[in-house]
């Protein structure tokens, strides 16, 4: 990351009391399997700028993923190493192409594979979100801002800032690296927010998805539960 070398972020609120002392969590999803695929590319310059700011970054690579067919191949491999992935984030980035006005199937597919909740759990709730999108025309942020409704469904804090990059063809080395634009720029910024927000609310997570129509069904099905036992 020679451009960012001589650059300091100022990420943490020392001022705030925290519990985790590890580098942020981030999982990052692109949507598309082409050999020079330009949501890969730019998915692959926001790991490094990530890193760059002491993030662990994890990809997933989605060659192989079944379609979504809820409990069918819930099973696969690579169904169960996605949400694992999600399970193991405190924050996500999601780079999609733009395919007719939308992201692609293949990012919605990944998306639909990570359920709101498994049991207890809840792989998505509280964490962090950054959106990009690449399209191959005009600059448009159809698929980020459907992307966006998906996030925010998941019950993900999903950051203001996001990033389009037009005529992606044009803005990438041919070793994969983005040229010096705004664009780039407009993705370090993304990820400086994702990463801000990520550290402000990661320890707080459960704290902010807790809910009281939840706890008042988990305090209901607790007392049918008792009910249950002692009429045994």
């Amino acid at each position: 990351m020679k451009y960012l070398e001589n650059e300091v972020f100022n990420l943490r609120d020392e001022s705030q009391k925290t519990n985790s002392d590890h580098a942020p969590r981030v999982l990052v999803l692109y949507g598309s399997l082409r050999e020079r695929s330009y949501s890969r590319l730019l998915a692959e310059e926001a790991g490094r700028i990530l890193e760059f700011m002491g993030a662990e970054v994890k990809f997933f690579d989605p060659t192989g993923l079944p379609l979504f067919d809820h409990d069918k191949s819930v099973d696969h491999p690579k169904v169960q190493e996605l949400r694992n992935l999600s399970l193991w984030s405190e924050a996500q980035v999601w780079s999609s192409p733009e395919l007719h006005g939308n992201m692609s199937g293949l990012m919605k597919t990944q998306i639909d594979w990570i359920p709101l909740s498994i049991g207890a759990v809840r792989p998505t709730q509280g964490r962090t979100l950054a959106l990009l999108q690449v399209s191959g025309g005009s600059q448009s942020f159809n698929a980020v801002n459907n992307m966006r409704i998906l996030g925010r469904w998941m019950r993900m804090i999903t950051i203001p800032n996001q990033s389009s990059v037009a005529k992606a063809y044009q803005e990438f080395e041919e070793s994969g690296e983005m040229k010096d634009s705004s664009f780039r720029e407009r993705v370090v910024d993304v990820m400086e927010e994702l990463m801000r927000f990520t550290y402000l609310t990661r320890d707080h997570a459960s704290f902010l998805v807790d809910r009281y129509s939840e706890r008042k069904s988990l305090k209901n099905k607790t007392f049918e539960e008792a009910k249950k036992n002692k009429s045994l």
